[in-house]
C-alpha cells in the first residue's frame, strides 16, 4: 500500500486498506493499515480539490462534467469510508474530515447536464454518422448521471436510429442448383451469428421503415456434387499368437524349476485374416462471392471470394479368418456397416455450415472496415 500512495494511486490504496479493515479492525497489527488509509483518503482530497479549483478558475463550460465527476469521487470516498469508523490507532481515534457535497454535486450535475444536452442536440444536426453516435454517447452520460433529464431519452433513441448503420442481405443463386430452404433460413438468420452491435444491423427481410446504408449480397455461382463412390482394398494379416501353454522341453526331457515344477511356455500359433475394407464417399463444393454496395451512391464498395466443401466419408469393414491377426485400429470398422449416402440437399446444407462460419469472418471484416464500427 505504501508503494501504492508514492506512485499516487490514492483510491486504489483506500480500497485495499478498507477491505483489509473490513475484519477485524481493532485487532493488533491494524493500526499501519488505518494510518495509510488516513494519508492516501487526504492526498486524494487535496489532489480532487485542486483539480476542481482550476477548472472553476479556468470557467469553461466544457469542464463542468470533469467538476462533477470530481465532487463525486470526494463524496464516494468518504461514505467507502463511514461504515468503518470510529477508527483507533494507539487509542486515538483518528479523525476524518468530512463534507456535505450536497450543492456542489446538484450544481455541476444541472450545469453539465445542459451543457452535454447542447452539445448532443448541435452534433445530431450533423449528417454524419459519427457525429450523430458522439451525441448519443453525451445524451447516455447524461442518463447516467441525471436519469431522464428534459428528452434525452427520447433523442438517445432518435441518435440510435440515425447512427446505425443497416444492411440488406440479398442471397442470390446462380448455382442451377435448388438450394434447401432450411439452409438459406440458416444463412439468413444473423442472430445466431452473434454480429449485430449497437451499430450494426443485418436484414434479410426488408423493413419499410428502415433506410438502408448497405446491401451485401451473398451470390451462388456454383454447387458441384460428386458421384456416390465406394472405394475397397484388401489387406491380408498374419501373425503368431500365443495358443495356451506348453512344458518347455530340453534334449527331450520336460525341465523343471527349483521346486521340482514343470516350467511352461506359450504354446505359438500363426492366425491370418483377410480383412476387406469399404470407404463411402461423396464430396460437394459451393463457390461464390459477397458484394457490399453503398446505398447512397449505388457503387460496389467491396466483393469477397467464397469457397465451401463438405466431405461425406464412412468406412466399414468384413474379415474372413482369425480377426486376431489385425491391428487394434482395424477392428473398430468391423462393427460398423454400410450406411445410406446423404441426398444432394443434405449434402448442400451441410457444406453450407463452413459457408456460414465464412460468412461470419467477411461480415466482421466489413464492420471494420466498411462501416467503422
Amino acid at each position: 500500500m505504501e508503494k501504492t500512495i508514492s506512485y499516487g494511486n490514492y483510491d486504489r490504496a483506500i480500497n485495499d486498506a478498507i477491505g483489509k479493515l473490513k475484519i477485524n479492525k481493532d485487532r493488533k497489527g491494524k493500526a499501519d493499515i488505518i494510518m495509510l488509509l488516513e494519508e492516501a483518503y487526504y492526498k486524494a482530497n487535496a489532489r480532487d480539490l485542486e483539480n476542481i479549483n482550476f477548472l472553476k478558475k479556468d470557467n469553461n463550460p466544457e469542464s463542468y462534467l470533469r467538476i462533477f465527476d470530481a465532487y463525486v469521487s470526494l463524496d464516494n470516498r468518504q461514505e467507502a469510508i463511514k461504515p468503518l469508523l470510529p477508527l483507533y490507532v494507539k487509542g486515538k481515534e483518528v479523525n476524518f474530515n468530512f463534507n456535505d457535497y450536497s450543492d456542489e454535486l446538484i450544481t455541476y450535475r444541472n450545469s453539465a447536464s445542459l451543457q452535454l444536452y447542447n452539445n448532443a442536440q448541435a452534433l445530431l444536426n450533423s449528417n454524419n454518422k459519427f457525429d450523430v453516435r458522439a451525441a448519443y454517447n453525451q445524451l447516455r452520460d447524461i442518463e447516467d448521471m441525471n436519469p431522464n433529464y428534459k428528452d434525452t431519452r427520447e433523442l438517445m433513441a432518435v441518435a440510435h436510429q440515425r447512427g446505425t448503420d443497416f444492411v440488406l442481405v440479398d442471397m442470390i443463386n446462380d448455382s442451377g442448383k435448388i438450394i434447401p430452404e432450411r439452409l438459406e433460413n440458416d444463412l439468413l438468420n444473423f442472430s445466431s451469428y452473434g454480429i449485430n452491435n449497437f451499430w450494426l444491423q443485418f436484414h434479410s427481410v426488408p423493413d419499410d421503415k428502415v433506410t438502408y446504408n448497405f446491401n451485401m449480397k451473398v451470390n451462388l455461382r456454383d454447387i458441384n456434387i460428386s458421384p456416390e463412390q465406394i472405394k475397397e482394398r484388401q489387406i491380408i494379416k498374419e501373425k503368431q499368437i500365443s495358443d495356451g501353454k506348453m512344458d518347455l522341453i530340453e534334449n527331450g526331457k520336460v525341465v523343471k524349476d527349483s521346486l521340482g515344477n514343470a516350467i511352461k511356455i506359450d504354446r505359438m500359433k500363426t492366425v491370418r485374416c483377410e480383412y476387406y475394407e469399404f470407404t463411402q464417399f461423396k464430396a460437394s463444393q459451393i463457390t461464390g462471392n459477397v458484394e457490399y454496395y453503398n446505398l447512397s451512391n449505388n457503387q460496389l464498395v467491396d466483393t469477397f471470394p467464397i469457397t465451401s466443401e463438405f466431405v461425406f466419408e464412412h468406412i466399414y469393414a468384413t474379415s474372413r479368418g482369425d480377426r486376431r491377426a489385425l491391428e487394434t485400429n482395424l477392428v473398430p470398422f468391423l462393427e460398423r456397416r454400410a450406411i445410406p449416402f446423404p441426398t444432394e440437399e443434405q449434402m448442400i446444407f451441410d457444406t453450407g455450415e463452413d459457408l456460414k462460419m465464412q460468412l461470419k469472418q467477411i461480415i466482421n471484416s466489413y464492420s471494420t472496415a466498411v462501416a467503422g464500427i
